[in-house]
């Protein structure tokens, strides 16, 4: 165990850049963050909406990046969290830091689209984050619900366009074209080249895009806490049939 502050700094610098800003053993990771201290700063606007008591419960975090949200349920006592992340720099920066906050804490290198690998479901699963990150994000909803949400989902999306929602009718005419025309109606913006410097922001829904994906993939919203954060539970059968698997084409040796 590491403990002069020289030597974290050090362990930080050697491990970083780190997108989450985190203090560990007092040094803090990305003191600089463009948007402040965070994610502690959007954290605190939604804390209180989850069991402070998380004793028994199982916990999967996907996209955990560098472990803060895991690191905070298992401070709540959760029995078991996992955090999953496809980037293998995070996942060693999770480790560490869960090794400073003396929080045993499990984590794998898994892509949220093979959740399924997992075998098993989860009493709370966390997706931060994660969503516009995809090229295909109904799918990663429809197999979260399918293989491993058990019975609640916290949901978080960077959003833009209108705040507002509207009622969602069960159909719409043919004919019916000013309706696509209206801000509050859902949109998933696509972004082809890049977004904030980024190349993996793919998608940003406006609010009643991320409501109606949430119920399409079989979830019911039960709390919206913060502007970008939903609590949800399992609830009813996924639309279209939930999570397609297509077949993969011939590849060439």
């Amino acid at each position: 165990m590491l403990h002069s502050n020289a030597e974290l700094k050090a362990r930080i610098d050697a491990l970083g850049p780190w997108f989450h800003n985190m203090k560990l053993g007092g040094v803090e990771t990305a003191p600089d963050h463009f948007l402040g201290n965070y994610p502690f700063i959007k954290w605190r606007k939604f804390a209180d909406a989850i069991p402070h008591d998380l004793s028994g419960k199982s916990v999967l975090d996907i996209g955990c990046n560098a472990g803060f949200y895991s690191i905070e349920m298992k401070r709540r006592g959760a029995e078991r969290v996992l955090g999953i992340d496809f980037d293998e720099a995070y996942l060693a920066q999770a480790r560490f830091a869960a090794e400073i906050a003396d929080c045993e804490i499990e984590f794998r290198q898994l892509s949220v689209y093979d959740v399924g690998a997992l075998g098993e479901t989860f009493d709370i699963v966390l997706f931060m984050g994660v969503l516009y990150h995809l090229r295909h994000p109904l799918l990663a909803l429809d197999l979260i619900r399918q293989h491993v949400a058990n019975d609640l989902l916290v949901f978080q999306s960077m959003q833009r366009g209108s705040n507002e929602t509207l009622p969602v009718e069960e159909n719409y005419h043919f004919w019916t074209h000013d309706l696509f025309d209206r801000a509050a109606f859902p949109k998933l913006h696509f972004i082809e080249h890049r977004y904030a410097d980024d190349p993996t922001n793919w998608w940003i829904p406006n609010r009643s895009c991320t409501e109606a994906m949430l119920r399409s993939a079989g979830f019911q919203i039960l709390q919206h806490p913060e502007d970008e954060v939903f609590f949800c539970r399992v609830a009813g059968e996924p639309g279209g049939g939930g999570a397609v698997y297509p077949a993969k084409g011939r590849t060439n040796d």
